[in-house]
């Protein structure tokens, strides 16, 4: 693989901004500050940065409830995401939407949805718009390991596959769907042999390593816009917080070993890998890495600032945006 240092430290830039913007949310989240439900995305940033530093500004993108790493990996704007979660005006959806619900046509973020597997079919009609237009974009279905057992997902790659729709389909398995492994919920060794089925490349990358995710996506991406159909990537990862922030309130009983936790924080975290391949290959030193991390945790406040200060929604917005009205006017 031939990638620029411009490429190769916007993949870390990115991934930053996920890592820090997550983290501070879950702090704002256990202040009382922000309410509402928040999955973090934290131990993922690589499956997100790997398949959308492989797109272009156009192609599209759908996600799932663990929201906020998708549109961020796309070049989504910190501060109206973070106003998004405050519920201020100056969100993406106008405050309407909340944590799984962000979206930004102008850079194809279709936007997302907390119920698992609905965004699937939504993503595989962006890839049928986008043949029956000859517009050349790509659309790409992130989802988990439980999504991947949904009826969603098989009726989608069905049809995609047999209409050799432009579609990528991104499964993030980090091993957990809420509390059940997948090892006890998924028959086979992985998801990606489920490709076979519909006779398309399925692929199991370390969901880990931004370059090896990249790499897979990149393959699959011109093959999608080439015309010759979809392909399903398995990207094997590991979220390093509960499955949301309200899960680790209420469930009592530890569904993994703390030191199958610390395992994956300590060895296979994105951040550390791909910060240890920049300053072996000299693309950056150790103080400009320092200063990248500052400059990012810099912006991440900024977003802060920026949603406390903006307005809240009028109670008269409530009506507006509706496919029709309710009520009549007086």
């Amino acid at each position: 693989m031939d990638l620029d240092e411009k490429i190769l430290m916007e993949m870390m830039r990115r991934m930053l901004r996920i890592r820090i913007f997550e983290e501070r949310v879950v702090e704002l989240l256990s202040a009382g500050e922000l309410v509402g439900w928040c999955h973090p995305y934290v131990g993922e940033e690589a499956v997100a940065v790997g398949v959308c530093m492989a797109l272009q500004s156009e192609d599209y993108i759908v996600g799932n409830h663990r929201s906020h790493g998708h549109p961020i990996a796309k070049g989504g704007d910190l501060k109206r995401a973070m106003a998004e979660l405050y519920g201020k005006v100056t969100g993406y959806c106008k405050g309407k939407g909340g944590s799984m619900h962000l979206a930004d046509f102008s850079i194809g973020i279709l936007g997302e949805s907390g119920i698992v597997g609905s965004s699937i079919p939504v993503g595989v009609g962006a890839g049928l718009a986008a043949m029956l237009r000859k517009d050349d974009r790509v659309s790409v279905c992130f989802f988990g390991d439980g999504a991947s057992s949904q009826g969603t997902f098989h009726e989608s790659i069905n049809l995609a596959a047999i209409w050799k729709l432009p579609v990528l389909f991104v499964c993030e398995n980090n091993q957990y769907a809420q509390t059940t492994s997948y090892r006890y919920a998924v028959a086979g060794e992985d998801i990606a042999g489920r490709a076979a089925a519909y006779r398309i490349p399925g692929v199991l990358v370390d969901g880990q390593d931004v370059l090896a995710v990249y790499d897979a996506s990149k393959t699959a991406v011109e093959r999608a816009r080439s015309g010759e159909g979809p392909s399903l990537i398995e990207a094997r990862t590991y979220r390093y917080y509960d499955h949301s922030v309200a899960v680790a309130r209420i469930v009592r009983n530890p569904y993994r070993p703390e030191e199958e936790v610390a395992h994956w924080r300590e060895n296979k975290d994105p951040i550390k890998i791909h910060k240890a391949y920049l300053i072996e290959h000299a693309f950056c030193s150790d103080s400009e890495m320092t200063a990248l991390e500052e400059a990012v945790k810099e912006e991440v406040e900024e977003a802060v600032t920026f949603a406390r200060n903006s307005p809240l929604p009028s109670p008269e917005a409530l009506y507006e945006d509706m496919f029709a009205q309710p009520f009549e006017n007086d």
